[in-house]
């Protein structure tokens, strides 16, 4: 089985790898198998995987299950924070923890770093009416359905449009971050996307995690997690093919979005589901459960919500600490307000610069983006 996964995986990412070298890029088409995988029962095959991945193995198989793993997809071994021979099961396994040093964090106040290991799927600033993201060439899905309608996901109507442009050419952004503070979750209100559009400096990033990669989710900076959302919906594949293939692969599929302030503004922050990881943990609220036996699944029913106490305030969470986890691969889509200041007094350009573009392998701790400096390593998007 490993080894059909494996040339299945080669296959597609030599594929993939050639349409790169040749400046050609996948558009969205639609076809046979999209439809075929619609009409099956994948939430069920997900918890009979998870099931499989539970079962305890014998102590001297479970180096070689492990070996055989890692080397179908690309693990690094020697970053487990354990033997293998202590990793009771392949799920065990998968949310394995990794040595202290691994993935030192960037502490720099001025910097957002990735939460996940993975690969850069997209990345930019959301603007225009209805505040989408592309999920391939010709196709894009709104943030508003990504998030949840009754996300406070910083929008303004369309004709305010010019105003509140050049209201943050004038003032400071701490006005605007002060102003989000001030909504109220109890009754957050349902806005018509059609007629908004994202205020200035609004971003995102999208992050895919392949089965070999380190699976935990960490937080990108200092912020304060107000609102947990859970979306109990389909668990589409995650792969290049579901992308181009699947019409709104992320608003479809289960997923735990958490969303919050930090010291620039709006954070949230996306955990999408997929086959075979229908289960997401979640540190700071162990309790959750995802991927339950339901006996009639409807997409249209509103999502299972929480506001963290104290109201107001929330979770509190520092950068690099521990978030949740994913059984296995999976995708994370960030969205959150940067500086876009610019002050010609003080003679600095406080706009904030992604330092990864799309295609780029990053890691966990390494810095998305940077503000009031250049990005050293890495070419600026």
């Amino acid at each position: 089985m490993l080894g059909a996964l494996h040339a299945r995986r080669m296959y597609d990412d030599r594929k993939v790898e050639e349409a790169r070298e040749k400046g050609i890029e996948i558009e969205f088409k639609p076809d046979a198998k999209a439809s075929f995988l619609r009409l099956l029962p994948l939430r069920s095959i997900s918890r009979i995987w998870g099931f499989m991945t539970s079962v305890e193995y014998p102590v001297w198989m479970r180096p070689y299950v492990y070996k055989a793993w890692a080397r179908a997809f690309h693990s690094n071994l020697e970053e487990a924070a354990l033997p293998l021979g202590e990793y009771a099961s392949l799920r065990e396994f998968f949310v394995r923890t990794l040595k202290q040093g691994s993935r030192p964090i960037d502490h720099d106040p001025h910097c957002l770093v990735s939460p996940v290991d993975g690969i850069v799927l997209r990345v930019g600033e959301l603007k225009g009416v209805g505040a989408k993201i592309e999920q391939v060439k010709g196709f894009s899905y709104s943030v508003s359905s990504l998030l949840g309608s009754s996300s406070f996901l910083p929008m303004i109507e369309e004709g305010d449009m010019h105003e509140q442009s050049g209201e943050q050419e004038s003032t400071p952004t701490e006005k605007t971050k002060k102003s989000w503070w001030s909504i109220s979750l109890a009754s957050p209100r349902v806005r018509d996307t059609a007629t908004t559009r994202p205020v200035k400096g609004l971003y995102y990033c999208v992050i895919y995690l392949k089965p070999g990669d380190y699976h935990r989710i960490h937080s990108p900076v200092d912020w304060n997690v107000l609102v947990r959302r859970h979306f109990s919906g389909r668990l589409f594949p995650l792969n290049e093919r579901a992308t181009r293939t699947v019409r709104n692969l992320y608003v479809e599929n289960e997923r735990v979005v958490l969303e919050g302030m930090w010291q620039e503004g709006y954070l949230a922050m996306a955990a999408v589901g997929a086959t075979n990881i229908g289960s997401i943990e979640l540190v700071i609220e162990p309790e959750l459960r995802t991927n339950q036996p339901r006996k009639k699944l409807l997409h249209s029913e509103p999502p299972e919500e929480r506001v963290y106490e104290p109201q107001g305030v929330g979770m509190m969470l520092k950068k690099g600490d521990e978030v949740g986890a994913f059984n296995m691969g999976s995708t994370v889509v960030l969205v959150f307000q940067a500086p876009t200041i610019k002050s010609p007094k003080r003679g600095d350009n406080s706009n904030f610069r992604f330092c990864i573009k799309r295609g780029d392998k990053i890691r966990v701790g390494e810095g998305l983006g940077r503000w009031q400096e250049s990005c050293n390593e890495r070419a600026s998007f």
